[in-house]
């Protein structure tokens, strides 16, 4: 009886092992299951009362050096929309199909910082759309006379996380199938003083490409 018991132990703990091994290194990338992500082709350059202007692409401030930028992110995009009204929504979209531990996206807390921008304010949000809510974290930076309230979220997979933890539970979720997943920062910010103005324009930007995207590209970029 002892005999089967202490087998029936060694089993488990041989099959705990393996879960754990394959969570620590696992191999197979999710984002090689399907088409390749291009971010060009999903998000459109015209919706609702949005349409890029692509003569302001060169005002966005890219909260991260290059090198970094090609070691991590497999697609990127940067561009900027203006509504009938002349506001401008400043887009930028990282995409990385590996986001193990080593290739873990970048936060805008931690990079807008290390470009000199001072933060005023962080705090977590929401974006209701018909689709469902979508959970954001808002922050203000500023640089000189540069005051830039930003909206943001990051997904693992098909899933918006919130923070560390949340990214890095997601991380062990896949790990233990032994899949590593891909994953976004989807960001949009606005240059001006009128923060209160700003965090309302990026909501109603963010409802709007909502209805504009396909259904498959609102869930990888959306998580809806």
């Amino acid at each position: 009886m002892q005999h089967t018991v202490r087998n029936i132990v060694m089993a488990i703990l041989m099959i705990v092992a393996s879960g754990v091994a394959m969570a620590i290194h696992p191999t197979h990338r999710i984002a090689d299951d399907g088409p390749a992500v291009v971010l060009e082709n999903m998000i459109p350059l015209a919706f609702g009362d949005w349409k890029d202007e692509p003569q302001q692409t060169g005002q966005i401030v890219n909260p991260q050096v290059k090198e970094t930028l090609d070691k991590i992110y497999t697609a990127l995009l940067s561009r900027t929309y203006v509504n009938s009204a002349g506001e401008r929504i400043m887009l930028s979209i990282a995409y990385g199909a590996d986001q193990s531990d080593a290739n873990q996206l970048h936060y805008p807390e931690v990079c807008y910082p290390a470009q000199g921008f001072q933060l005023l304010k962080t705090n977590q949000a929401s974006i209701s759309t018909q689709f469902g809510e979508i959970r954001t974290k808002q922050l203000i930076a500023v640089l000189g006379l540069r005051t830039e309230p930003v909206t943001y979220w990051t997904t693992v997979a098909d899933k918006v996380v919130r923070g560390s933890k949340e990214t890095k539970l997601a991380q062990l979720k896949y790990g233990f199938n032994g899949q590593i997943p891909d994953g976004l920062l989807f960001r949009v910010s606005t240059v001006t003083q009128d923060t209160d103005r700003a965090f309302a324009l990026q909501k109603l930007f963010v409802k709007d490409l909502s209805i504009a995207l396909k259904s498959d590209f609102r869930a990888k970029l959306m998580g809806l």
